[in-house]
């Protein structure tokens, strides 16, 4: 079964054996590491899509890495999206695939690439403009400037915002955590201006 391993680990040579080697002593098979931080510490924070073999418990996993050196397992948890790590890349190109549907698009995609629960879009007029699964029903606009994180009704739901235009935002909620990383907003506001440039070049293009 597929599981997705957040990991804060020394950004110096031979730290991704060592977790390689304790992740597989312990019944893991990685199948790809993504950088999701580097720090001013020396300190990087990474994504580790693993498989786990039958019968081998997660927490034997989080136990092995846990007690390397200077590595802390930030969670895991089971990893559906397809068995592969969805890199903005691949959102941008999906995006640029269908301009005029860019912006709902990006809602779909926005849980895989943030590893988030749900995504919405939320208009000033109107409300709830385009939503996936699971996501709240009462989130209402909020008059914010630039990628941030928000506080929801719901103590167990971490979220995060970003201004789409002058009358609609994004906003992203995973249950249970982590906080979204500084570097994770700054990559929510890039790709919903990405977005946004996309939709107004076909909007250009079609008159």
């Amino acid at each position: 079964m597929p599981f997705l391993l957040r990991v804060e680990l020394p950004d110096v040579p031979g730290s991704l054996g060592r977790l390689a080697g304790a992740i597989g002593e312990a019944g893991g098979d990685i199948e790809a590491i993504e950088i999701v931080e580097k720090r001013h510490d020396g300190t990087a924070v990474d994504d580790v899509l693993l498989e786990i073999a039958p019968g081998t418990m997660p927490d034997s996993v989080v136990s092995a890495v846990n007690g390397l050196d200077g590595v802390v397992v930030v969670w895991i948890s089971r990893y559906a999206a397809g068995g592969n790590l969805f890199l903005d890349l691949e959102a941008v190109e999906e995006l640029t695939a269908d301009p005029e549907g860019a912006l709902d698009r990006l809602i779909d995609l926005l849980p895989v690439t943030f590893r988030a629960d749900w995504a919405v879009r939320v208009s000033k007029a109107d409300g709830i403009v385009y939503t996936t699964e699971a996501a709240p029903s009462d989130l209402t606009w909020l008059p914010i400037e630039r990628a941030e994180p928000i506080d929801t009704d719901d103590e167990n739901t971490v979220a995060c915002a970003a201004r789409l235009n002058k009358t609609e935002v994004v906003v992203i909620g995973r249950r249970g955590g982590p906080d979204f990383l500084d570097s994770e907003i700054a990559r929510l506001g890039h790709l919903v201006g990405l977005a946004m440039s996309i939709t107004r070049g076909a909007k250009a293009h079609a008159h």
